[in-house]
This record gives C-alpha cells, sequence and structure tokens, in this order.
C-alpha cells in the first residue's frame, strides 16, 4: 500500500507562485511515473502535469512555460512549481504515482490533494 502525504497549497494572488510537494511512503518496488492532477468545483479532474523514472515530461497546454514539474527519487518525492499563477489555476491539485508493488502488480494511488487559491 501507498501513502502520498501533499503540502504547499495555500492562497496566493495572480502572478504568484507556489510549490507543492508530494512524498510516497509505504510497501512498493518501484514508482514509476508520478504527476499531479486538479479538479475545480463542477469539473473533471484532468491532468495538469506528469514526470516518468527517467525523467521525462508531460504538461497539460494550459500550464505550459508557467508550471514545472520534478522529483527526487532518492526521497520518494515529486514537485510542482507553479509560476505565474491564474484565478483560473484555482483547484484542488492532487498527487499521483505508478507503482510497481511487487512483481507483475502495479498500482495507483491518489493524495488527499491540497488547495491553491489564486486570488487578489
Amino acid at each position: 500500500q501507498v501513502q502520498l502525504e501533499e503540502s504547499g497549497g495555500g492562497l496566493v494572488q495572480p502572478g504568484g507562485s507556489l510549490r507543492l510537494s508530494c512524498a510516497a511512503s509505504g510497501s512498493f518496488l518501484r514508482i514509476n511515473a508520478m504527476g499531479w492532477y486538479r479538479q475545480a468545483p463542477g469539473k473533471e479532474r484532468e491532468l495538469v502535469a506528469t514526470i516518468t523514472s527517467d525523467d521525462r515530461t508531460v504538461y497539460a497546454d494550459f500550464v505550459k512555460g508557467r508550471f514545472t514539474v520534478s522529483r527526487d527519487n532518492a526521497k520518494n518525492m515529486v514537485y510542482l512549481q507553479m509560476n505565474a499563477l491564474k484565478p483560473e489555476d484555482t483547484s484542488v491539485y492532487y498527487c499521483n504515482v505508478d507503482t510497481l508493488l511487487r512483481v507483475g502488480v502495479r498500482g495507483r494511488s491518489w493524495g488527499q490533494g491540497t488547495q491553491v487559491t489564486v486570488s487578489s
């Protein structure tokens, strides 16, 4: 079983920055992809950014050039640096990891979510 603990959300003014962190712990052989999704009230959860174990990244078009995803494999952590934040970035942000739980068994885990509010 994998536990994810997120931190770093909060209230920020438009144009400001925040850095989200997510730490993975528990029982697994390896972490594969890690990433961030977000869900605003009344909307479906959507991909923000992902990063593979060999640091290949994918970004949603609406965050390209503003957000950067990174990971620290030694610490089992993933980060999301968010710059030039806009009010439309207001959402609950969820950490997601894809793991190899044991030989031949993959798992996918979600964090509890952290609120990001962009407002003046």
